[in-house]
């Protein structure tokens, strides 16, 4: 792939475009547009997964956008009752949030038990979406769960590392003729890592991408060398493009890993840097 602009480029240029200042966008809390271009840009609240739940959703409230994917276990727990599970979401809820997902879940294990009590956790937390991981072996039985419970899941593509499901073209591979609820939550920076075109496998998805996970890398080959978004090698114009013309209704989650223990500065940098880019195409 072909480096693309960074940060300060890109702004530059959409100051002409938008009529942002060319220093830089002005403040997250200026800049409340729940879904610039259309598109859906959210949090994924692994981003603050060293935070108890109260702490990450005043944390969120500073990133000033509605969408939030839910990082299971950490910011609701699996040993809660199903009754404090629903109590649990609603504090998102009551914090004006909305919850497009939970996940990622981990539905590595081949017992029916187990993978059926994933399902009514999120089933319980009242969740859209669930983002997980099944395997090769398993996940005829996963469908099946998702037709019993009626349940919309996305499977995340995790990099190299993951023999079974790499790449969106892995997921593609095995869930092109299952249930319309069996989906992909493509992972850009994994994608990436892999070798493939993150916008063609984008494309390819087509129908099947139900949520985008956003990173950015500023090398393709380094798992170590994430960044705030506009400061590598993510094609983030040509992505957001690429969904537009899919007209994706799926959230944007931005899942900042790194500064674990004070991520919040990157968080709306990188924010800041998605508007601009969203600000310079709606205008264009």
């Amino acid at each position: 792939m072909k480096t693309q602009p960074t940060r300060r480029n890109f702004l530059g240029a959409a100051a002409g475009i938008a009529g942002l200042s060319a220093a830089g966008l002005p403040p997250a809390s200026a800049r409340v547009v729940p879904e610039p271009w259309g598109l859906k840009l959210g949090i994924a609240t692994y981003t603050f997964r060293k935070f108890d739940r109260a702490k990450c959703i005043e944390l969120l409230k500073q990133c000033q956008t509605p969408w939030v994917g839910i990082k299971d276990g950490v910011h609701i727990p699996y040993t809660d009752s199903p009754a404090q599970l629903k109590q649990d979401r609603m504090e998102f809820d009551a914090a004006g949030f909305k919850v497009s997902s939970v996940g990622n879940v981990n539905l590595g294990k081949d017992d029916p038990a187990y993978l059926r009590s994933r399902f009514e956790y999120v089933k319980n937390i009242g969740a859209p979406l669930m983002v997980c991981i099944p395997t090769h072996a398993n996940i005829k039985t996963v469908e099946g769960l998702v037709k019993e419970f009626d349940q919309r899941i996305a499977i995340h593509n995790h990099g190299p590392e993951q023999k079974d499901f790499p790449n969106p073209q892995s997921v593609l591979e095995v869930v092109h003729d299952m249930d319309p609820r069996v989906g992909l939550c493509v992972d850009v920076g994994h994608t990436a890592r892999t070798g493939v075109d993150v916008v063609e496998s984008i494309a390819l998805a087509g129908n099947r991408l139900f949520e985008l996970h956003v990173k950015d890398l500023r090398s393709f080959k380094d798992k170590a060398s994430q960044c705030d978004c506009g400061e590598g090698l993510m094609p983030f114009p040509a992505i957001f493009k690429q969904l537009k013309k899919m007209n994706f209704q799926g959230c944007i989650n931005l899942e900042y890993e790194i500064h674990a223990d004070d991520p919040l500065p990157g968080v709306l940098r990188s924010l800041s840097y998605m508007r601009g880019v969203l600000d310079g195409l709606a205008a264009a």
